[in-house]
């Protein structure tokens, strides 16, 4: 035969001649099956607005610094440095304070895409944005809640309110603070039976990061069993302060599934209690709920969100142990405290941690509560 065209193109002809029938429709198969593979990512599973644990297996850790990467990194590498230390054991919440410029709401995504891959039950979670965390370029902790195969508090379990000691003046040295905020975090201890050994967690939320390493020795050597997380609320500094929470072991099961203390030496409150003591089996443990808006309908909006979650999981807001709320400004904080006795018991108050953050996952957002409650069988 004569070829008019390019060289190219009469090779490319000769070729198609002489090549097998069944190789064309073989090749046209295997394109089309190429074709037909697609790489579709799938849609985040939220995660439980609340999560139901035992209460005598519950354990505490705190994920590891890291100034490698940028948030999402810090993300992943922190669950997989919890998951390590969990060695397999269930996470059943996770509360992860993020710094820095970073999109908290990739938090949400990055958790429920890590539980879904291993193929493990999501945590109930709460993410706060804070003013800073103890380590240059570091954009996240995380705190994690898991349940062990063996009891370890066998007794039970005290969560111990925010233990606040503050200065109008805005940069005081914080490690006397610190100092003051411990002794209060003793005092509780003793009213609940327990001692420094038993505390099982310490987060202490700071005006400032300047002296860290003082107050770090100081709580550290005072509670050698906890696991400790240090924030820094706002970047703003307005008035020195130090606000530390705990959670401890039970030496001995209280007469009821949920006791409260209010012991001497501690400030009085109608709004909450000092101790929640945990006799009861069975906790549930919250997720974040928001309030959407910064006007009182708002806000009930939030508890109101917060007593259906509660519900799913069989539980009554009225026996809540441990409530801790996020507002981002004081006034709020404020308009946050009267709204929830409206759903809380208030002959019985909760324990409590109010402190104005930087940010939540929403930019209308005005604060963010989570709870700690029992499970009455």
């Amino acid at each position: 035969m004569k070829c008019w065209w390019t060289a190219a193109v009469c090779a490319a002809a000769v070729i198609s001649l002489l090549a097998p029938a069944g190789s064309f429709a073989q090749n046209r198969k295997q394109k089309e099956e190429e074709e037909e593979i697609t790489q579709t990512r799938e849609i985040p599973k939220d995660p439980p607005s609340a999560v139901v644990a035992d209460t005598r297996r519950l354990v505490f850790h705190t994920s590891p610094l890291s100034a490698k990467g940028l948030l999402s990194q810090q993300v992943r590498d922190a669950l997989k440095a919890l998951n390590r230390r969990v060695r397999g054991a269930s996470i059943v919440k996770l509360r992860a304070f993020v710094a820095g410029s970073g999109d908290t709401r990739r938090v949400q995504a990055i958790v429920s895409e890590t539980f879904t891959e291993r193929r493990v039950a999501l945590p109930a979670l709460t993410v706060v944005h804070v003013g800073g965390l103890p380590m240059e370029g570091a954009q996240v902790v995380i705190e994690a809640v898991s349940v062990a195969r063996k009891e370890t508090n066998e007794h039970g379990l005290a969560f111990i309110s925010g233990q606040l000691r503050a200065e109008d003046a805005p940069l005081r040295p914080l490690a006397p603070l610190a100092e003051k905020s411990s002794a209060d975090l003793d005092t509780a201890l003793r009213a609940a039976g327990s001692t420094p050994a038993d505390m099982l967690r310490v987060t202490c939320f700071l005006s400032a990061l300047d002296g860290l390493p003082a107050i770090r020795q100081h709580m550290e050597s005072r509670f050698p069993n906890a696991a400790f997380n240090y924030v820094q609320t706002q970047r703003a500094v307005t008035r020195s302060l130090v606000e530390c929470e705990g959670v401890a072991r039970l030496a001995a099961r209280p007469r009821e599934a949920l006791a409260f203390l209010n012991p001497d030496g501690l400030p009085k409150s109608a709004f909450y209690s000092q101790v929640a003591l945990i006799g009861a089996p069975r906790v549930a443990l919250s997720g974040l709920q928001m309030a959407f808006g910064f006007q009182d309908d708002d806000a009930r909006l939030a508890f109101q969100r917060l007593v259906k979650a509660l519900e799913q999981v069989k539980v009554s807001i009225k026996d809540v142990a441990m409530s801790n709320i996020y507002p981002l400004h004081p006034q709020i904080g404020e308009q946050a405290r009267k709204i929830r006795t409206e759903f809380y018991d208030r002959s019985r108050p909760p324990g409590s941690t109010m402190l104005s953050f930087e940010g939540l996952p929403s930019m209308d957002a005005g604060f963010g509560v989570d709870v700690v409650a029992v499970v009455r069988d």
